[in-house]
């Protein structure tokens, strides 16, 4: 589904340049969930917005199912961390869900039932006329969630989506993420500063090192299913995971089992 190869990017020129992306290589395969984590500012988001399209890269090539990205692929949704900055306030929640369906052609009989069905999925279905504002954080995030998935995208990228919402949302929020991509086998790149996160709702973690950005480490996720937001964190392959990320991230070798991680890859 995704290549990036090489991909390196710098801000600026002269001596204030600062180099974002080192050179990151990235594979995903077609119906993955992968997390993305890495120190603050060392180039997560860069990444995600290289790959929608956002931001051209000075160095490397990005492919979408062979095609290489120049600009932003039709075939993509986001979903960002700032929920209040990417939704219209003077639009209804349905209207906001539907708004990028008329980028696929489709009518407003066809694009409703779409955004309906996209907010039924994300427990909002009854939500449709209100207005953004009148919904709370994590009600207004899933709104977005709503949004891209009405999209159908082959590719969802998520730049820290949970990261404005108190805790016990954003374990809603993370369990809600792992039912849609299980019923609609969707590929998901997510970007988060969150360990435990990354861990619990990935199938593979992959690590970067500080700013220029590289990958320190692959990682698989073989837990078992459905994931439990206790049982699962209570598990001693997730203990080990974790602590493993988090070395990798603080730029320390990890020493673990190799039974524990029988598909690791560190780098």
């Amino acid at each position: 589904m995704l290549d990036v190869i090489n991909l390196s990017h710098t801000y600026g020129a002269g001596p204030q340049a600062h180099q974002a992306l080192g050179g990151v290589n990235l594979h995903v395969a077609e119906g993955q969930l992968v997390s993305v984590v890495g120190p603050s500012g060392c180039g997560k988001s860069t990444l995600l917005r290289s790959i929608a399209g956002l931001v051209r890269p000075t160095g490397g090539r990005i492919l979408i199912r062979g095609a290489q990205v120049d600009g932003v692929p039709d075939d993509l949704a986001v979903v960002f961390q700032d929920y209040s900055r990417s939704l219209f306030p003077w639009m209804s929640v349905g209207e906001n869900v539907e708004l990028p369906l008329q980028r696929r052609g489709l009518d407003r009989t066809a694009r409703r039932a779409a955004a309906a069905e996209a907010l039924d999925a994300v427990g909002l279905g009854n939500a449709a006329a209100k207005f953004p504002w009148e919904l709370s954080g994590g009600m207004q995030q899933r709104v977005s969630i709503a949004r891209a998935l009405a999209y159908r995208p082959s590719l969802l990228l998520m730049d820290e989506p949970f990261g404005s919402v108190d805790a016990q949302t954003r374990e809603d929020l993370e369990d809600l993420i792992l039912a849609v991509r299980g019923h609609h086998r969707m590929t998901i790149v997510l970007i988060t500063h969150d360990i435990d996160e990354s861990v619990y709702v990935g199938d593979r973690v992959v690590a970067l090192t500080k700013a220029p950005a590289r990958v320190a480490g692959d990682l698989q996720v073989d837990l078992p299913g459905p994931r439990d937001q206790i049982a699962t964190r209570e598990l001693p392959g997730f203990v080990h995971l974790r602590a493993e990320i988090g070395r990798l991230v603080r730029g320390k070798h990890a020493d673990l089992l190799p039974n524990l991680l029988p598909n690791r890859s560190v780098h």
